[in-house]
């Protein structure tokens, strides 16, 4: 009987100081404390709040799936472009007419099926007679189409998150939702446009090689018809003095890149000899070698630094260029730069996306949310906390005191998980502080019951437990069933929901069945009591 009393005693205390450390910083007594666990225990830190607690920003976004199965049609033209040219196959006409088709056209129709041999490594495409003998149509094939949308949305959100990774923001919630759509929250940030910016960039980089035997005034005024090969963008002008924007100036550029930010390693912010910024960045071993053959066989040539079509600097190529190395300028600030280093790190979208929702959440309402909570558990605790003791005297402060430990160790607990605090989080640990004073009513009553038969205290105090114990457990586990169920198959919110209520059901019956029983176990072994104060 000791030795179990003793060993129940320490599980108490160890379990209450363990929690309890972990509560600590969220009081704000201590800013940090040093780690007095073992290295493989988590450290001690304030509680993460969520969106609805801390403010901070709600977004919906959309991706513009159907801009990648774009993307991946035309990079199959140009696979075609080069199929054809190795088989010296001639073409009068070659283009994309809509998202999933091209049309092919030959110079001599009696080449045609010469071109559909050269076309048999477009395996994903299909290929069907045109309006004239020598056109063919290449249409992509709706389940490789339906996979490229599916991947571009898998892709999307990946990229989202490294870059909100990299730009510092504590628990943000990134989750898709229906096929399209992504849900970003991000408590506590402090720049909703920078934050805005840096998801929404769709931040493809491209190094593309300048056409200067075409003026590109008169191809911006519909002078001059540009070849499929060339395309027409425009060069950010900038004002070193002041480091603006303050204009653009049209650019003709080959429309195949030489490199593009796939072949990227690396990019990091430098100062700059103006005393601005620049993006340093570095290509990979492939990249490298491309780079520096093309720099060495176009000495004296512009080479255009695309971003999201935008060129931002058209330098000239005074040397061959071995180290694979570039940077980017264009009067950055220090965060502005920062920024393009980031997504250009966690690689360019596959598509563009759309924001169709911001939500901004004022810390001022989510700190008004904070004191109303607190105020009402602190009210309910209170009245529940008289209501015991009315009820059943001394043993409803034995019951109390279950109820302090409860919620030490759920707080705790949360806070060593590093689980996000929110409002249906708030009401969990309500709802399982209500079924904690469930449980100490059904012990309580039992010892009452078993009293009324003429037991002696410690008889009564036993047979209270072993009776009670079959109805609370019935209660908790389908409480923690449900639980369960609602964090697989819940989402946001209702995960938190259901993870404070889980902990809390679980904490339920370690307070109830333990902590009380070692108070009634100390009072019983002291001494042989006669009477208990229920």
């Amino acid at each position: 009987m000791q030795k179990r009393l003793r060993f129940r005693v320490i599980l108490l205390v160890l379990a209450t100081l363990s929690t309890g450390y972990y509560i600590l910083p969220s009081t704000g007594l201590v800013q940090s404390l040093p780690s007095l666990l073992p290295g493989f225990l988590p450290r001690s830190e304030i509680m993460n709040l969520g969106l609805d607690l801390q403010g901070g920003m709600h977004l919906v976004l959309e991706v513009q799936s159907e801009k990648a199965v774009e993307n991946h049609t035309d990079r199959l033209l140009e696979e075609t472009r080069r199929l054809l040219e190795k088989q010296k196959v001639e073409v009068s006409r070659l283009e994309r007419v809509s998202p999933t088709e091209i049309v092919l056209a030959v110079a001599k129709p009696e080449e045609r099926e010469k071109a559909e041999r050269a076309l048999g490594e477009l395996v994903t495409m299909d290929r069907v007679p045109g309006a004239t003998p020598g056109e063919l149509k290449l249409t992509l094939r709706s389940r490789e189409a339906k996979q490229i949308e599916e991947l571009a949305v898998r892709q999307s959100l990946e990229t989202i998150r490294n870059r909100i990774d990299q730009f510092g923001v504590t628990e943000p919630h990134i989750v898709p939702e229906g096929d399209r759509r992504i849900v970003v929250q991000l408590p506590g940030i402090k720049d909703p446009q920078r934050a805005i910016n840096l998801i929404g960039k769709t931040a493809l980089l491209e190094l593309k090689a300048v056409d200067t035997k075409v003026n590109p005034v008169e191809v911006e005024q519909g002078k001059v018809e540009l070849p499929p090969e060339l395309q027409l963008l425009y060069q950010r002008e900038v004002d070193e003095t002041r480091r603006q924007v303050i204009g653009k100036r049209p650019i003709v550029v080959q429309r195949k890149p030489i490199i593009t930010g796939a072949s990227l390693t690396s990019a990091e912010v430098r100062p700059d000899d103006e005393g601005g910024w620049l993006v340093a960045f570095t290509l990979d071993r492939e990249g490298a070698r491309i780079f520096s053959d093309y720099t060495g066989a176009n000495v004296g040539q512009y080479l255009a630094i695309v971003l999201d079509d935008t060129v931002y600097s058209a330098p000239v190529i005074r040397d061959r260029i071995s180290e694979g190395r570039g940077q980017i300028s264009g009067s950055f600030t220090s965060e502005s730069a920062r920024d393009l280093a980031i997504v250009l790190r966690a690689g360019a979208l596959p598509a563009p996306v759309q924001i169709i929702s911001n939500l901004t959440v004022g810390p001022s309402l989510g700190q008004d949310s904070i004191e109303k909570g607190v105020q009402a558990a602190i009210l309910a605790a209170i009245l529940v906390a008289l209501l015991m003791v009315f009820f059943y005297k001394m043993s409803g402060v034995i019951a109390d005191f279950a109820l302090i430990l409860n919620c030490i160790m759920l707080v705790g607990l949360l806070v060593a998980i590093r689980a996000t605090l929110t409002l249906p989080g708030i009401a969990g640990i309500a709802l399982g502080i209500g079924m904690a004073v469930d449980s100490n009513v059904l012990i309580l009553e039992r010892i009452r019951e078993e009293l009324k038969l003429g037991k002696t205290v410690r008889s009564a105090i036993d047979a209270g437990y072993d009776k009670a114990f079959t109805a609370i457990m019935d209660s908790h586990v389908t409480t923690l069933i449900t639980a369960v169920a609602l964090f697989l198959f819940g989402t946001g919110p209702i995960k938190g929901f259901a993870v404070t209520l889980s902990l809390g059901v679980a904490i339920n019956l370690f307070s109830a069945l333990v902590g009380t029983r070692v108070v009634y176990d100390w009072l019983t072994s002291r001494r042989d009591l006669k009477t208990l104060s229920i």
